[in-house]
């Protein structure tokens, strides 16, 4: 390869779609005829914002539906009976699934973009480029890179290691490698990232707070290592981050005037509770919006709380519905019940031809969301509504400009109690329950005195249902208890109930089949990587 072509490596940083592609190869490497390096990243603004598409484009097609098919309808949170999103409510999904092949490449294409800056973007930079910017960005890289894996680690178990896209690109076939050997990687990444990171507290510069920091990074290890039961260090490094004061809960006692209801709207983008969210902003193109208020939200003849002409490909499922005592503040926040009352969502009534202001839940059976009874709340923010929820798109997929949190500060509380509870029946520990209860004080429950293993998984549930951690959270439960509590569930909607009882092998997803026709070696059993 000559020097002029080495130099020209980046059409991913410019164009992300093209990697995010159902038609690419996890392996195929970003295109070498675009932008240099070399001449782009000239000054500390473009390094900067080298990762913006990191946090937004390259997720796009794992948000959009396959993180709430698998993690939320796989895990009885919510029901659905579209064809393209329900083959986890009955455990039916194989590897043909097209949304499979979605979260799939998405996931590689984060991985693929990380690593361009991981391994050319200190040598591809400037003279006038500051030394501590380039290190945050390949830290900010090093970051996305271990949650991808997190993420593909958790769903498929064995995958391929790559840290670096040009080794393969002249042999894609590869072996996938061992799990543990998987989540060595991912320390060793969140590990780096924390070494190269910003240190920065959260306030109301709300702008300058979407992109990660060394605080988020400790963050997502403590998950780790909770996942890994190291809850020594899992608790240590949780403590770290709240010792430093970088994260408040939204509402609680630091934040007061605030509510758990505040956290999912437009203008609270990036609040001091955001540990790490995708940084949705309606630019005019597709796969720059969030489509959750189109999925989620309540779509009738007579109204709709949707840009656009469709709504409710998800709704709460029946096991959800009687999750939360009436005296939660997250129940009204978390699920549309027949008869509430939203006074600061602006909707579309009298078959979408009149906008209006608030409006109260109709009754069961003409509340549309695949027959459930209910709606899903969260994340559903209304029309379009001026800076109430920022650029939007008024046709197509409706597309808004809310995040989609992946954690938040709420979760690290929990995983700090959970830590310390460390597999054990109970724990009365004082720390433990400052943290417990702090977030179900936010929700308007009484303190506890003491915390189970069942208390733990109930409160987590609670908190962050419909954001993608209760199926992750049943497939680290003892498989027969977690086998259990889905074959209770009911997945049928609000007139026909149904049960499925799920086997040990749906805990993790079928590879896709078409790259598996691509790479048969995904099938073999995985190898050891060599970290040298």
């Amino acid at each position: 390869m000559n020097k002029k072509v080495i130099g020209r490596f980046t059409a991913v940083l410019a164009s992300v779609l093209i990697l995010a592609s159902c038609s690419q190869d996890f392996t195929d490497r970003p295109s070498e005829d675009a932008i240099s390096l070399d001449s782009y990243y000239s000054t500390n603004e473009q390094v900067a914002s080298a990762t913006n598409v990191l946090y937004s484009r390259t997720w796009f097609n794992f948000e959009t539906k396959f993180f709430f098919a698998v993690a939320e309808v796989g895990s009885g949170n919510m029901y659905t009976n579209s064809s393209d999103v329900n083959a986890l409510r009955d455990f039916s999904m194989n590897g043909s699934y097209a949304i499979l092949q979605d979260g799939w490449a998405s996931l590689w294409a984060n991985i693929a973009q990380a690593n361009a800056l991981i391994n050319f973007l200190e040598e591809r930079v400037g003279p006038d480029v500051d030394p501590e910017v380039v290190q945050n960005t390949i830290g900010e890289a090093y970051f996305l890179r271990a949650t991808a894996y997190f993420y593909l680690v958790r769903l498929w178990g064995a995958v391929p290691i790559i840290e670096n896209n040009l080794d393969y690109a002249n042999s894609p076939q590869i072996p996938t490698n061992r799990v543990e050997d998987v989540y060595t990687l991912i320390e060793m990444d969140y590990l780096k990232a924390i070494d190269r990171l910003y240190e920065k507290n959260r306030g109301s510069n709300y702008a300058d707070n979407g992109h990660v920091s060394k605080g988020s990074a400790k963050a997502m290890l403590a998950k780790v290592y909770l996942y890994e039961q190291k809850y020594t260090e899992a608790k240590q490094i949780a403590e770290e981050v709240i010792s430093s004061g970088e994260f408040k809960l939204f509402g609680g006692q630091e934040l007061p005037g605030k509510s758990f209801a505040d956290l999912f709207t437009y203008p609270n983008n990036n609040n001091e509770e955001s540990i790490f969210a995708l940084q949705w902003l309606w630019d005019g193109n597709y796969g720059s919006g969030n489509i959750c208020n189109t999925q989620f939200g309540i779509s009738t003849g007579d109204l709709t709380t949707s840009n656009c002409s469709y709504g409710g490909v998800f709704a709460p499922s029946q096991d959800i519905l009687s999750l939360y005592e009436t005296n939660d503040l997250r129940r009204h926040e978390t699920i549309m019940f027949p008869g509430e009352e939203y006074t600061n969502i602006k909707v579309l009534i009298n078959g979408g031809q009149t906008e209006q202001m608030g409006f109260i839940v109709p009754a069961a059976t003409a509340i549309g969301g695949q027959g459930a009874g209910a709606a899903i709340k969260k994340y559903v923010i209304g029309i379009e509504n001026g800076n109430e929820t920022g650029p939007t798109q008024t046709s197509g997929n409706g597309a808004m400009s809310n995040n989609t949190y992946i954690m938040r500060y709420a979760e690290l509380l929990l995983i700090h109690a959970e830590a310390i509870l460390a597999g054990g029946g109970s724990t009365s520990d004082v720390s433990a329950l400052n943290s417990f209860n702090a977030v179900r004080n936010r929700a308007g429950l009484p303190s506890v005195s003491s915390i189970t293993p069942e208390d733990m998984f109930l409160e987590r549930r609670k908190e962050l249902a419909f954001e993608g951690d209760y199926w992750f959270d049943l497939g680290r439960r003892p498989r027969a208890e977690a086998i259990a509590i889905m074959s209770a569930q009911n997945r049928g909607d609000m007139n026909y109930a149904q049960y499925f009882t799920p086997t040990d092998a749906d805990f993790l997803l079928d590879y896709p089949a078409n790259e598996v026709a691509r790479n048969p070696k995904l099938l073999e059993p995985p190898v050891p990587y060599d970290f040298n």
